[in-house]
């Protein structure tokens, strides 16, 4: 078909009383699928069950050096979970910290130890008159409720197809001291699924921040997350980056293993620089004697090395893939060369991007949800849950199996055909 803003009027009437018709009949299915988060399947789950077989009563549970796990101590993690980490985060162990098991509780207790006691010295920024936080859009929402739940101003950055627009961020960072801090999410990005380019990551190392505590959240949540063995985007290691650029206390970098192993008893890590961790040990002290060591050590002994993690991927991309391409197969089959949509395919992560007209977005996702299929809310992946031009929506495939998402592609794509028709028939 060609584009839709190319019909008459007479053929657009045409077309929204049989797309019409099929949205009734779609809605006679009764179906209840929920496509609203990045969740994992039973079945990829099921991948990590033999993770709870690797420790038994009868092993000695000691770590490396000796330490006992089942006791106190060890407060930034067992020597050998801080080496498949930092394995895992392409960096070296003395720059991790291992947590318990999710990065988001890493950044939000980041996030608010700035606020309430300050960064290597520097003025708590609870005792500012502002604080400002550049968010890349489309993001991911939980970074932006972090900031938004803590008071900090967001300032959206368009995200490019090769990262954030680096002429704005280093404008605004190199100028305003009252920007402390980025939220990036640097491969695979969540949702648009691009990775940053090694210019973008290079730029964002060789910032001159205003603010001596600026910081670059790195939340590399999907730094292994491929959907193909053999397409898989490389990006550089921030941390050294910022070393050599004489940075080193710039960046956070956060990753953990919550759709590795398991999203509810996986194991999370933050990588720095040597000053920040014992900055921030000053606050864990107070916190906690220690996290689960027996979670790191069972997660050691189930995956070894970033061979074994890497192995697992694989066998989790198998079950990954068939769902990304049951959707990108509709989206492609019922919207292309009708102009009124755009979606990028990415080779990892967990969602894919789709950009609608103008306008239409909510609408879209609310069409869907009477007919049964439940979608992020439109504009979460803007800070404030406010997407100023009302397009864009994500898609998460993780959860449903291949043939429920095509079933729900299949509805989401005359969801986008009913709300277009009707967005250009108010113009002819």
């Amino acid at each position: 078909m060609k584009p839709l803003k190319d019909l008459t009027k007479v053929e657009l009437l045409a077309l929204k009383e049989m797309l019409n018709r099929e949205y009734i009949e779609a809605k006679a299915k009764s179906l209840q699928l929920d496509m609203s988060r990045g969740k994992p399947g039973i079945s990829q789950l099921n991948l990590s069950l033999p993770l709870l077989d690797v420790l038994t009563s009868e092993d000695d549970m000691a770590s490396s050096d000796g330490m006992d796990i089942r006791n106190y101590g060890v407060l930034d993690g067992i020597p050998e979970a801080k080496q498949l980490m930092a394995e895992m985060m392409d960096t070296t162990p003395d720059h991790v910290v291992v947590f318990g098991n999710a990065s988001l509780t890493i950044m939000y207790d980041t996030v608010s130890r700035a606020m309430l006691k300050g960064l290597l010295g520097e003025t708590p920024w609870c005792k500012l008159d502002n604080v400002k936080f550049l968010c890349p859009v489309p993001g991911y929402d939980r970074h932006f409720a972090i900031t938004e739940h803590l008071g900090i101003e967001m300032v959206n950055i368009p995200l490019l197809s090769d990262g954030p627009d680096m002429d704005i961020v280093e404008k605004y960072v190199n100028e305003d001291p009252a920007v402390k801090g980025i939220w990036c999410v640097p491969k695979y990005s969540n949702p648009t699924g691009i990775s940053y380019s090694d210019e973008v990551v290079k730029r964002m190392a060789n910032l001159r921040p205003a603010a001596k505590d600026f910081r670059i959240f790195w939340d590399n949540a999907y730094c292994i997350h491929h959907l193909y063995e053999d397409q898989q985007d490389v990006i550089l290691d921030i941390i050294s980056e910022c070393e050599k650029a004489g940075n080193p206390d710039m960046v956070f970098e956060f990753a953990s293993t919550s759709k590795v192993s398991f999203s509810g008893a996986g194991v999370a890590a933050i990588a720095t620089s040597k000053a920040n961790i014992e900055d921030l040990k000053k606050t864990m002290t107070v916190q906690t004697i220690g996290y689960d060591k027996i979670n790191q050590l069972r997660h050691v002994k189930f995956f070894e090395n970033r061979e074994g993690l890497n192995a697992h991927m694989m066998k989790l991309a198998a079950l990954m893939r068939p769902k990304f391409e049951a959707v990108l197969e509709v989206l492609e089959e019922e919207l292309s060369g009708l102009e009124i949509g755009s979606w990028i395919k990415p080779r990892g992560g967990y969602f894919i991007s789709f950009n609608a007209l103008d306008g239409c977005a909510k609408e879209i996702v609310a069409k869907c949800k009477e007919a049964g299929v439940v979608m992020t809310d439109a504009g979460a992946t803007y800070p404030y849950g406010k997407d100023p031009v009302d397009s864009n929506i994500r898609i998460a495939p993780s959860f449903p199996t291949p043939e429920e998402m095509r079933e729900a592609a299949e509805l989401f794509a005359l969801c986008v055909k009913i709300v277009s028709v009707d967005k250009i028939l108010k113009t002819v």
